[in-house]
């Protein structure tokens, strides 16, 4: 029997809590093994725990024999029924090498399930072993169903990290990097929980302010830190924890595990639909609108800063990399812009970045995205051997081509329009950009406030959610107190979208 994706259950609903003696077997807790571990599984969906690899093999299945028990999980049936008796092995083994020097250790992950055992997405085969390496990702009868990360502690990456870090944090494969550093995805020791790292070195980092001041100290750092740290809005990335060190500032954000706007974007080939670019832009406006609230002007808005929570059309969104770019100087940002020109503001190119400049310069970038999520195109051409991207930038050179556009709502090709103008003055503001017609959309706003209530965190969204609710119609509120399910959300009728979560 397999799985289809609505047998699969999201990583971000509630975990059971599980003591980590529950999944084992009473064989396996009697035999005298090493206290050490070797490995790590790192739970990659909820209710599958964390597991230290300390004995040379361990089976995972539904029979009272294996190491990993998953009956005592609280697995739901459907899911427990995909799996085998005994689904997989992993077997440490010692190899004695050619030149007899030192035996090499390796690590087997063996697939015993007709239902199929995949590493990173690739399927083993009944009966057949692959090696294990780090960080590889093992998923259960379907490929995109991860339960599992695989850490080889022996080959842990990050020796190099203080050890307040590497006392928190298991730190896995990179996730990506910019002007401020490189991002790694990072497992906290207790609870077992995924993050995301970003790690910034402070030979980067000089400051803006003073030509003087070329180099900034750690107390401007850690000041801007704090602020981040402080900011509370459902669509902005929340900053979990930082650490200072001499050389390097790391920063630890929650992940978001729906991947970037960018790849939604490009699997679309022709772009997003009306209502699901509506509903992903609005709430990439909120955030900016609160970033502004709060005196910080993001400067490199662009699908790839903007995160979504899980891979369904209906998804919470998050805005990230912001804050941190005004310690990056123009020069650094100028070579960064070079590879995303296309979503940055005219008056900064014109500039060189070294110029005086508002916070519209977001809004340019909010157009520019907008425009790609409704056709899958950027408004200016790379390519074009009459004009240069610069130049088409600053001059404003874009238009609507009609095999993308001819479907697109007028109100959004205005709305495009308003924020895209090249005067500052005469572009919209983003509380401007909120108001605008395109988005007095109750249907779509009440769908984004139930994502709010869905997120969790009520200390986060309640005020703003208040606020919200007074500029709705009377029959469209609904109390606060009592978050629906996501499953709730994606069935109310006025708003057809599957199901976000399954």
């Amino acid at each position: 029997m397999m799985m289809n994706s609505q047998d699969i259950p999201d990583s971000q609903k509630t975990t059971q809590n599980t003591q980590v003696g529950d999944i084992f077997s009473q064989d396996f807790l009697d035999s005298p093994v090493s206290l050490l571990p070797w490995g790590r599984l790192c739970p990659n969906k909820p209710k599958f725990i964390p597991v230290e690899l300390i004995g040379d093999s361990y089976t995972l299945g539904r029979a009272m024999t294996c190491e990993i028990n998953v009956m005592m999980l609280g697995l739901e049936k459907k899911v427990v029924d995909c799996i085998s008796k005994q689904h997989f092995k992993i077997t440490k083994e010692k190899i004695k090498s050619s030149n007899n020097i030192e035996d090499i250790t390796v690590v087997y992950i063996e697939d015993l399930s007709q239902n199929g055992t995949y590493v990173n997405k690739v399927k083993i085969g009944k009966g057949n072993r692959v090696i294990l390496e780090n960080h590889d990702v093992i998923s259960l009868a379907q490929a995109k169903f991860a339960v599992y990360i695989f850490m080889n502690i022996q080959a842990y990456e990050g020796n190099d990290l203080p050890p307040e870090i590497k006392s928190k944090y298991a730190i896995s494969r990179k996730l990506g990097s910019g002007a401020c550093g490189e991002v790694k995805l990072v497992f906290a020791k207790i609870p077992c929980k995924m993050f995301a790292m970003k790690i910034l070195s402070k030979k980067g980092l000089t400051s803006l302010t003073s030509d003087s001041d070329k180099f900034i100290d750690d107390r401007k750092i850690l000041n801007e830190v704090e602020i981040l740290k402080k900011l509370r809005h459902p669509c902005v990335i929340k900053t979990e924890e930082v650490f200072n060190t001499k050389n390097s500032v790391y920063i630890v954000l929650e992940l978001m595990e729906g991947g970037e706007l960018f790849d939604r974007i490009r699997q679309t080939q022709t772009g997003l639909s009306d209502r699901n670019a509506k509903l992903i832009f609005y709430q990439v406006a909120l955030a900016v609108q609160y970033l502004h609230s709060e005196g910080i002007t993001h400067r490199d808005l662009k699908p790839e800063n903007i995160l979504l929570a899980c891979d369904k059309e209906v998804t919470l969104v998050k805005v990230s990399d912001f804050g941190l770019s005004k310690f990056v100087d123009a020069e650094t940002m100028m070579k960064t812009f070079c590879g995303t020109m296309m979503y940055v503001a005219p008056e900064i190119l014109l500039t060189h970045g070294r110029g005086a400049y508002t916070n519209k310069v977001d809004v340019w970038s909010l157009g520019v995205i907008l425009y790609t999520c409704l056709s899958a195109l950027t408004p200016f051409n790379n390519n074009n051997p009459r004009i240069s991207l610069y130049e088409q930038i600053t001059q404003g050179l874009y238009n609507f081509p009609q095999s993308r556009f001819a479907n697109v709502d007028e109100k959004a090709k205005d709305l495009i329009k308003c924020m895209m103008t090249l005067d500052p003055k005469k572009r919209l503001t983003i509380d401007q950009v909120i108001k605008h017609k395109w988005l007095c959309d109750s249907t779509m706003k009440t769908t984004v406030l139930d994502l709010f209530r869905v997120s969790g965190d009520n200390q986060n969204y309640a005020p703003f959610l208040e606020n919200q609710m007074k500029n709705m119609k009377l029959s469209e509120r609904r109390p606060i107190t009592h978050a629906p399910t996501f499953t709730q959300v994606a069935k109310r009728p006025r708003y057809d979208f599957p199901d976000p979560r399954l």
